[in-house]
C-alpha cells in the first residue's frame, strides 16, 4: 500500500467522500513521484501498512527485537526478585507469638509468584544462551562479529512455546490478584511494621542503582507482563520471514496468548483503578495528534497523556460497521521525565524543494475548490479534491513540524517528538510539568486495556487540519497580516528575550517567525516587524522566549483574534498581557489575492552594500547585523579582556559574513554558538566593508576643523551638530554604536578596553577622508594625520555624556481614534 492509498484509508475511516481518480488532474506525473519520495516514507504510518524491506533487513530487526525481549525479561525477573525479597521473613514471622502476616496471608499476597519467576528464569537463561551463540566480542575492534550460527539459522521458537503453555500459571494469578491487593491495603492500614516494609522495596537495576517501590505497585508487574507476551509475539512475528523455521511456532504461540488473554476479563475494576500517589487515579489529562520520530522516520501518532504516564499510540480503521482501534507502540511514565525543545528551522535541500511542491499543489487545488463553491462540477468532484487536499495538508503537517521536543525518562528510554507549532508544544509541556511537579508513584498499565479504551477516552478525533474544518467566513484573513514587535516589560530580572509570532490558516507560506534576540534588559526593545501570507487566518499567537546558557525558556504565552471586520491598512497599536509580561506591538492587515508559493526570494546580500539600501530593504534605521552583532557581544563579551581589539579567526569571520548575506535567521542562530571574538570580527569588518564610511566623507574635514576647538563642550556641540545633518541610517546607526562602545568602556577594569582602545580600533572604519585621501580642494592628506582624525574625532564623540538616543527603526503611525488596547 503506498502513501496516497494510506491517506486515503484515513480519510475514508473519517467518513471522507470516496473516489478512486488518482492525483493527475491537479498532480499530472511529478506529483506522484512526490508522494513516492523519501520524503513521505511512512508519512501516515498505519499498523498494518507492510514495509518493504529484504530478508536480511528481516532478520537484522528480528535480532534487534529478540535482544530487546531478553532485556526486557532481565528487567522483569528483578521486579519478581524484588517482590519475593520479604516472603521468606514473612513465613518465619507467621509461626511467631507476633506475626506480621498470617501464614494464609502470605499464601495469598504471594500466590504463584515463585513458579512465575521459575518459568521466566528458564526461558530468560535458553533465550540469553540461544542468543549469545549467535555473536561474540571481537577483541581487536571491539565490535560484533557473527559466529558461524548464521541469523537466519536461529530457532527461538520452541522457547516462546514453552513459556506460553505456562500461561495458567498467570491465570491462577489473575485470579488470586483481587485478594492479594485486599491483603497489602488493610495489613498497611492495620500494621506500621508491615506498612513500612510494603512500602520500602527496591528493585535493584543493571547499573547497581535502585529504585524504590511498592508492594501494591509489584504485585501489579505480572498483570502487566501478561498482557505484553501478547505485542512482543506479534512484533516478532513481523520480523520472522514466512520460510523461516520459527514462523509456524511463533504463530501457534500467538494463538495461544491470544487465547488466553480473551479468556481473561481485560476491564475488570481491580485492574483499571490501580491507586496512584495519594489515592490518585488514572485519568485521561490531554490528547492530541503529534508527529513521533522516535523511530528515525516521521510517522503522525495520537498521544493520550494520562496522571502519570504519556502513551503514543496508532490507529487503526476497523472498517465500515466496527469501531476504530488504537495500537500500542510506546509509553513513558511521568514521574523523573524531562522535557527539552530546540527549533530546527533548516530542512535539508531536498526535503525544502518536495514541501514547497506540496504547498503549491495545495493552493493550485485550494484554488479550484474556490472557484468550484457550490459544486457546479459536480458534489463527487468537489468531495474527492477536498479529500485530497486532506491528504496533502496531512502529509505537509508530518514532515513540515520544526520545533522539536525531546523526552528522557530515569530508565533510559528517550523518545523525540516535532511540532508545527510553538504554542502547542509548550501546551503539552505546560500539562506535562504541571503532572510532575509532585510526586508520582507509576503503576505500570496494562497496555491492552489501556489501549482499547482509548477509542472512549479521547477528546480529538482526528489531527487538526484546517482543510477539513475551515469554512468560508469573511472574517478570515486573506492577504498580508504585518507585525510590529516594539517592547516588553515585567521581567524580574534581566533577560535576553525574543518574541516568536505564529498564525493559523493554510500553510501555504510560513505560519511562524520571530524577533531577533533582545540584549540583556529588564526592558526589551525589539521594533522589528514581521510579515505572513495568510489564507483562512483567524487566530495570531505570541510567545516570549528567553535565552540562557544554550537554553530556551516560554516565559509567557497568548492568542488573539484576527478578525478582518476590525483590521486595516494602518497600524493598530496594542498591549498583550503574554504570561507575567506586558508586550507592545502593532497591527495591520492588507488584504489582496495571493500568489502561489515559490521559491522563496534570495535574500539580497548586505556586505558590501551601501548602509541606506540594507536599511530601506530591512525596513529598519539601524541594520540587523549591526544591531545582532551588538546585542550578542553585550549577552557574553562585556569581559572579555580585549574584545574588538582581538579578532576571532578569519575563516569564522568569513564563514558568519557569508551566512549574513544569504539567511538572517540562520545567521542569529550561529551567532549564539559562534566565538564571542569572532561575533565583533563580523562586526568590524561590516563597517569596513561598506563602500561608504559610516560617517560621510564630506564631513570629514569639517569634523577634523573641530578638533581645534579647547573647549569640550562647544566641540561636542559643533560636532554633533555636524552629525545631525548626515542621513537618518548613517546617524542612527552611528550613535547606536557609540553608546554600545560607551558601554564596553564601562567594564575596562576588566576587558582591558578603553574608550581610547575602541576609538583607535573604530576610528579608521567608521571615518574617512573622500576620493581615497584628497580633500575637495584637491591637497592630499597626510596618512598620519588622517588617522589621528579618525581616532580623535570618534574618541571625542564617546567622550559624551549626552550623546542622543538612537532609533533603531521606523516609526509605526496608528491609527489616532483607536487607544492602546489591553488584552
Amino acid at each position: 500500500m503506498n502513501v496516497y492509498q494510506e491517506a486515503l484509508s484515513y480519510l475514508e475511516s473519517h467518513q471522507a467522500a470516496a473516489g478512486g481518480e488518482a492525483l493527475e488532474d491537479v498532480f499530472h506525473e511529478e506529483a506522484v513521484s512526490c508522494f513516492l519520495s523519501p520524503l513521505c516514507s511512512e508519512s501516515i504510518d498505519f499498523p498494518d501498512t507492510p514495509t518493504p524491506c529484504s530478508r536480511e533487513e528481516m532478520l537484522e530487526k528480528r535480532l534487534v527485537v529478540l535482544r530487546g525481549i531478553l532485556e526486557s525479561e532481565e528487567v522483569y525477573l528483578r521486579e519478581l526478585d524484588a517482590l519475593l525479597a520479604p516472603m521468606k521473613a514473612l513465613r518465619a514471622s507467621a509461626g511467631t507469638s507476633q506475626p506480621v502476616l498470617s501464614s494464609q496471608q502470605v499464601q495469598t499476597v504471594f500466590y504463584q509468584i515463585p513458579e512465575l519467576r521459575d518459568v521466566h528464569q528458564s526461558f530468560y537463561s535458553g533465550l540469553k544462551a540461544r542468543l549469545g551463540s549467535q555473536t561474540s566480542p571481537d577483541i581487536g575492534s571491539g565490535q560484533e562479529t557473527v559466529t558461524s550460527c548464521s541469523n537466519s539459522e536461529l530457532e527461538m521458537g520452541d522457547l516462546f512455546l514453552k513459556l506460553v503453555n505456562h500461561l495458567g500459571l498467570y491465570g491462577g494469578f489473575i485470579e488470586n490478584y483481587e485478594k492479594a491487593v485486599e491483603v497489602v491495603r488493610k495489613c498497611t492500614q492495620a500494621n506500621p511494621l508491615f506498612r513500612t516494609l510494603a512500602e520500602t522495596l527496591y528493585i535493584n537495576g543493571a547499573d547497581k542503582a535502585r529504585t524504590a517501590c511498592t508492594l501494591e505497585a509489584l504485585l501489579y508487574k505480572p498483570l502487566d507482563r501478561v498482557t505484553k507476551t501478547t505485542l512482543v509475539l506479534r512484533d516478532l512475528l513481523k520480523t520472522t520471514p514466512v520460510e523461516h523455521k520459527d514462523y509456524a511456532a511463533l504463530q501457534e504461540a500467538l494463538r495461544l496468548s491470544q487465547s488466553f488473554l480473551s479468556g481473561v476479563n481485560e476491564s475488570s475494576q481491580s485492574k483499571r483503578e490501580v491507586t496512584l500517589t495519594h489515592g490518585m487515579r488514572r485519568q485521561l489529562m490531554r490528547d492530541g495528534f503529534v508527529v513521533d520520530a522516535s523511530e528515525g522516520v516521521r510517522s503522525l501518532r495520537h498521544f493520550f497523556l494520562y496522571t502519570d504516564l504519556l502513551l503514543c499510540t496508532r490507529f487503526k480503521h476497523a472498517g465500515r460497521g466496527k469501531q476504530d482501534q488504537y495500537r500500542f507502540s510506546w509509553y513513558l511514565p511521568l514521574a523523573g521525565l524531562r522535557t527539552r525543545w530546540v527549533a530546527d528551522h533548516e530542512h535539508p535541500p531536498d526535503t525544502t524543494v518536495r514541501l514547497l511542491t506540496l504547498r503549491t499543489k495545495m493552493f493550485l487545488l485550494r484554488q479550484q475548490l474556490q472557484q468550484n463553491p457550490k459544486g457546479a462540477r459536480g458534489l463527487t468532484w468537489t468531495a474527492r479534491n477536498r479529500k485530497k487536499l486532506e491528504q496533502m495538508e496531512l502529509l505537509l503537517l508530518t514532515h513540515s513540524s520544526v520545533y522539536r521536543l525531546d523526552l528522557h525518562s530515569p530508565s533510559g528510554k528517550s523518545h523525540t517528538l516535532f511540532f508545527s507549532s510553538l504554542y502547542e508544544l509548550e501546551e503539552w509541556r505546560d500539562t506535562i510539568r504541571k503532572l510532575t511537579t509532585g510526586n508520582i508513584e507509576t503503576i505500570p498499565p496494562d497496555l491492552l486495556t489501556l489501549t482499547s479504551t482509548c477509542v472512549k477516552l479521547r477528546m480529538t478525533q482526528q489531527p487538526h487540519l484546517h482543510s477539513s474544518v475551515a469554512a468560508e467566513d469573511g472574517k478570515s484573513l486573506c492577504g498580508t497580516v504585518s507585525v510590529a514587535i516594539h517592547s516588553a516589560s515585567g521581567l524580574q530580572e534581566p533577560a535576553c528575550v525574543y518574541v516568536c509570532v505564529e498564525v493559523d490558516g493554510y500553510e501555504f507560506y510560513d505560519k511562524r517567525a520571530q524577533t531577533h534576540s533582545s540584549v540583556r534588559s529588564l526592558n526589551p526593545l525589539w521594533d522589528q516587524e514581521l510579515s505572513f501570507q495568510v489564507d483562512g487566518a483567524q487566530k495570531m499567537m505570541v510567545l516570549c522566549v528567553s535565552q540562557s546558557d544554550g537554553e530556551e525558556a516560554v516565559l509567557g504565552k497568548t492568542t488573539v483574534q484576527l478578525d478582518s471586520t476590525s483590521l486595516s491598512c494602518r497600524w493598530r497599536r496594542q498591549t498583550l498581557q503574554v504570561g507575567q509580561l506586558e508586550v507592545t506591538l502593532s497591527l495591520k492587515y492588507c488584504p489582496h489575492p495571493l500568489e502561489a508559493p515559490g521559491t522563496p526570494i534570495q535574500q539580497p546580500p548586505i556586505f558590501c552594500v551601501p548602509i541606506e539600501k540594507v536599511a530601506q530593504q530591512e525596513g529598519v534605521l539601524v541594520p540587523h547585523v549591526v544591531r545582532c552583532c551588538v546585542e550578542e557581544v553585550e549577552r557574553r563579551g562585556m569581559d572579555e579582556v580585549g574584545i574588538y581589539r582581538i579578532s576571532g579567526t578569519a575563516t569564522d569571520i568569513c564563514s558568519l559574513k557569508a551566512v549574513f548575506n544569504t539567511n538572517l535567521r540562520e545567521a542569529v542562530t550561529r551567532l549564539r554558538t559562534a566565538e564571542v571574538n569572532t561575533v565583533s570580527g563580523v562586526l568590524k569588518l561590516y563597517f569596513r566593508e561598506l563602500p561608504e564610511p559610516l560617517v560621510p566623507p564630506d564631513l570629514f574635514q569639517s569634523l577634523a576643523k573641530t578638533l581645534d576647538i579647547q573647549d569640550m563642550n562647544s566641540r561636542l556641540v559643533s560636532m554633533l551638530s555636524l552629525l545631525q545633518s548626515s542621513p537618518d541610517v548613517n546617524r542612527n546607526t552611528f550613535l547606536y554604536l557609540m553608546h554600545h562602545l560607551q558601554r564596553v568602556a564601562k567594564r575596562q577594569d576588566v576587558n582591558k578596553m578603553t574608550l581610547m582602545n575602541l576609538a583607535t580600533v573604530f576610528g579608521p572604519s567608521l571615518l574617512r577622508p573622500p576620493a581615497a585621501g584628497l580633500e575637495h580642494n584637491g591637497v592630499t592628506v597626510d596618512i598620519s594625520k588622517e588617522v589621528v582624525i579618525q581616532v580623535q574625532v570618534v574618541f571625542s564623540f564617546l567622550q559624551s555624556n549626552n550623546l542622543p538616543e538612537a532609533q533603531t527603526s521606523l516609526p509605526y503611525d496608528s491609527d489616532t481614534e483607536e487607544e492602546t488596547t489591553h488584552m
